[in-house]
């Protein structure tokens, strides 16, 4: 009588040795490579897997080029291998819950994972939100943070300091004249290099980028920030700096 125990034997190139491995775990990973075969779902796992946030099927099927529905097809196929799980997000507003998707424990990065950093940052802001930190405590961080950047500064005008500790942080600011009076100036952010953590989190992250910026304008002196777009704002992604004597 034949008795199945649920290994095979995998003859290794150092002589005389035999490994060991169990039936079902080679099964699994055979599984997980017939799923990761797929061109498009290959390039959902890289983007989850590069991601500090989970993301939605709309925001995959943006950023891919490829239909909602069938990005929604390729996830099932990814969370039934066990690559990817999922989490139904209430908003607080009417309608069905927006499901966020995200590597599962264990899943392999494939050399995808973000960088220590963005991921440090990423776990910092849910801490932050999970120990009750709000717009207010962000803003507050930031300020002091762009005050030390501001006393280190060699510009001359607040504009120019900010404008400069905005582009070495990668916002690519776009500085323009903001009325006829040229007492005021605005920035726009043509790049966020926090934009998917300030999705996730957009009131810590944003209002951490707005006190940075009345840190610098405030430390340097000349200046005030009169108005501050963020992600959930009418018009986002920019700073009005109002001045002391015309833009130039």
């Amino acid at each position: 009588m034949a008795i199945n125990t649920g290994y095979i034997l995998k003859i290794c190139l150092v002589a005389g040795s035999v490994k060991r491995v169990n039936r079902h775990e080679s099964e699994h990973q055979l599984a997980v490579l017939k799923a990761l075969g797929d061109e498009n779902r290959y390039a959902m796992y890289e983007e989850l897997a590069r991601s500090t946030a989970a993301l939605s099927a709309s925001e995959l099927a943006e950023r891919l080029g490829i239909h909602a529905n069938t990005v929604r097809l390729h996830l099932e196929r990814l969370r039934e291998v066990g690559l990817v799980d999922v989490e139904a997000v209430h908003r607080g507003t009417v309608g069905r819950p927006q499901h966020l998707y995200f590597l599962s424990a264990g899943a392999p990065g494939l050399g995808f994972d973000p960088p220590a950093h963005a991921l440090l940052a990423g776990l910092l802001a849910a801490m932050a939100e999970r120990v009750g930190a709000d717009a207010d405590d962000a803003t507050a961080t930031g300020r002091v943070w762009g005050s030390e950047a501001g006393t280190r500064t060699r510009a001359r005008s607040c504009l120019s300091a900010l404008e400069a500790e905005l582009t070495k942080l990668g916002f690519e600011p776009a500085l323009e004249a903001d009325g006829s009076d040229g007492q005021s100036a605005r920035i726009e952010f043509l790049l966020c290099p926090f934009r998917e953590l300030a999705e996730a989190y957009p009131e810590l992250v944003c209002n951490l980028h707005r006190g940075l910026c009345e840190g610098v304008v405030e430390a340097v002196g000349g200046g005030t920030v009169d108005d501050f777009g963020t992600l959930y704002d009418a018009e986002p992604c920019h700073v009005t700096v109002g001045l002391g004597k015309a833009v130039g």
